[in-house]
């Protein structure tokens, strides 16, 4: 009976184990960069606010929804193209202020000004995701 018991409880155990692990998210310097990059090309109209969907939370998505739709129609009355703009990413600055949490600056270049985009991500089921972004 004890043998039995002993069983069950290594069964549960190794059961607890698997379902409680979850993998180490990317580094956060590298999800800011690529979203930093990212959330630039939406406001060009080069990228759609749904390509970066599982990286950023509804809020943000609907908050991107907004800028992109009004960067598009400064680029209709402006009479600009959608043509897809040259973008490079400059520096990233990343901190830490808290385990799970990272807030971060990124400025990204085009030809003719840069942009910085502010973000904070959060560590949700072993990735970052953005839970707010702005752009100045």
């Amino acid at each position: 009976m004890a043998e039995e018991a002993r069983r069950i409880a290594d069964a549960e155990t190794r059961t607890t184990a698997r379902l409680t692990v979850v993998p180490q998210p990317t580094d956060a310097h590298d999800t800011a960069r690529a979203l930093g990059l990212c959330v630039a090309e939406i406001l060009t109209g080069a990228r759609e606010v749904d390509s970066i969907a599982r990286w950023i939370t509804d809020d943000v998505h609907r908050h991107l929804q907004q800028r992109a739709a009004v960067a598009a129609r400064a680029r209709q009355l402006g009479g600009r193209s959608r043509a897809r703009a040259l973008l490079r990413v400059g520096s990233v600055v990343v901190c830490r202020p808290a385990d799970g949490v990272a807030e971060a600056a990124v400025v990204v270049h085009t030809r003719s000004h840069a942009r910085a985009v502010a973000m904070r991500l959060e560590e949700r089921q072993g990735r970052w995701r953005a839970t707010a972004i702005g752009v100045l």
